[in-house]
């Protein structure tokens, strides 16, 4: 950890009364497994951090979006995905911040993206612990649910829908999804799927579920497509 934990409730705009909460937020598992008496990590403190996160964002956007359940459910996802949130965590320079075994920082895990967006959730459910509702929902509103993210979350295209419509304009062609990888404890999954085009791996995604590991491997098809 380069930064204090001072210097990261500065830039989050919270003041803990209990520091231990913090500490743990900012705690990787590959810390305490090589510091015996090292605390506990933030997997905890994720868990119900992404449960949180979910209810303030979809409570937003019910009351400011009159769009319809399917586009707000998008939304949501959108605003909540691992992409989105790892951009927060370098607004928030977590990397900095975070207490990480050195096996696990010579493999690249304080740039891993996925545990940039997990310290997020922990962080928010932190502020959740220590202080209640109101800190909680104003670090959501002032972090993740600004303006510029929410008008990006609802151009966000459904790419198995996009990827989908493409191919069928060659009514011979086929496209389908194959689970390729799935790893982690039961509250934190984490899935690999291939999305294929007659037969040939066309893209590759990771995500929280089935549902969103197809839908970042329709991503990468797009992109490789240049749809």
């Amino acid at each position: 950890m380069n930064g204090s934990i001072e210097s990261y409730e500065k830039i989050i705009g919270y003041e803990f009364k209990d520091k231990s909460l913090i500490e743990t937020a900012l705690t990787h598992s590959s810390y305490t497994n090589e510091h015996h008496g090292g605390g506990e990590d933030y997997e905890r403190l994720e868990f119900l951090g992404d449960s949180i996160l979910g209810f303030f964002t979809a409570e937003y956007l019910f009351g400011e979006c009159r769009d319809a359940e399917g586009e707000l459910t998008r939304m949501r996802a959108a605003l909540v995905c691992e992409e989105s949130l790892a951009s927060v965590a370098e607004e928030l320079r977590i990397g900095e911040h975070l207490r990480i075994g050195r096996g696990e920082e010579a493999s690249g895990g304080r740039q891993r993206r996925s545990v940039r967006a997990d310290v997020v959730e922990a962080t928010l459910c932190a502020i959740y612990l220590d202080g209640g509702e109101e800190p909680a929902r104003e670090f959501v509103r002032r972090f993740i649910l600004t303006p510029e993210r929410v008008a990006a979350s609802s151009r966000t295209e459904d790419y198995k829908t996009v990827l989908q419509e493409y191919v069928q304009r060659d009514r011979a062609s086929v496209l389908c999804y194959r689970l390729v990888g799935e790893s982690g404890p039961d509250h934190r999954k984490r899935f690999e799927s291939e999305a294929i085009v007659n037969g040939e791996v066309m893209g590759r995604g990771v995500g929280s579920s089935k549902k969103k590991a197809e839908q970042a491997a329709a991503q990468d098809a797009c992109r490789r497509l240049g749809i």
